[in-house]
């Protein structure tokens, strides 16, 4: 049996200020993909001077898209699991040591939960899969997944899910998972969303296309 490979991807959009960092605090645990959603800053240079294997969108494609692509690269490179981790530096990388054992150990879905949410929509949200599901925070953007359940769906996101669709799946399917709690830190940089409406309606579209997909 070959050695167990753990790759943390990163999509990344006009992250230079950030990334270095970023990249810096979790390639010690695994090798690392940064997806670089056609920046238009240094994102791209400064990826792969820290380290990152880096995968380049022409035209921006989102944050779903991202992480399609980074899927698809750790596919092609045979990798056995897939830790998905914010470019903006309020994860922390201390907890992918624990992210990775349960992994390791056969855990198809390893669900980040937040000590809290911010928009009153992720409340929502969160309302909605605890009661269908028991899971805790669907919009925590650090999970880890085995490649047995990518395989098995064949693709990350189809309906721009904010990172929920995949793990959807395996929960739908009764892949084993855990959930564990995770350190936020001080945002290195702004958030994507840029307003109440611009935060708030891609999260209720993602709701409503996975109750509309569960129901059909």
């Amino acid at each position: 049996m070959g050695e167990y490979k753990v790759v943390i991807v990163i999509p990344a959009f006009n992250e230079e200020n950030t990334i270095v960092e970023v990249v810096h605090s979790v390639k010690e645990y695994g090798d690392v993909i940064v997806v670089n959603d056609a920046s238009i800053d240094s994102t791209e240079k400064n990826a792969e001077n820290a380290g990152a294997i880096v995968v380049n969108h022409i035209e921006n494609k989102g944050y779903d898209q991202s992480l399609n692509s980074g899927f698809s690269e750790a596919e092609k490179r045979n990798y056995d699991a897939v830790i998905t981790f914010d470019a903006d530096g309020q994860h922390s990388a201390a907890m992918l040591n624990e992210y990775i054992a349960n992994l390791k150990q056969g855990i198809n879905l390893v669900l980040g939960v937040r000590p809290e949410t911010a928009r009153v929509s992720e409340w929502i949200f969160m309302l909605y899969t605890q009661m269908k599901f028991n899971w805790k925070d669907p919009l925590c953007g650090m999970k880890g997944y085995s490649m047995e359940l990518y395989r098995k769906q064949g693709y990350f996101d189809s309906y721009c899910s904010i990172g929920t669709e995949l793990a959807y799946f395996g929960l739908l399917h009764n892949y084993s998972y855990v959930q564990l709690p995770i350190i936020i830190e001080n945002r290195l940089d702004v958030s994507r969303f840029n307003s109440l409406m611009g935060s708030n309606w891609p999260i209720f579209k993602s709701l409503f296309n996975m109750v509309l997909r569960r129901n059909l």
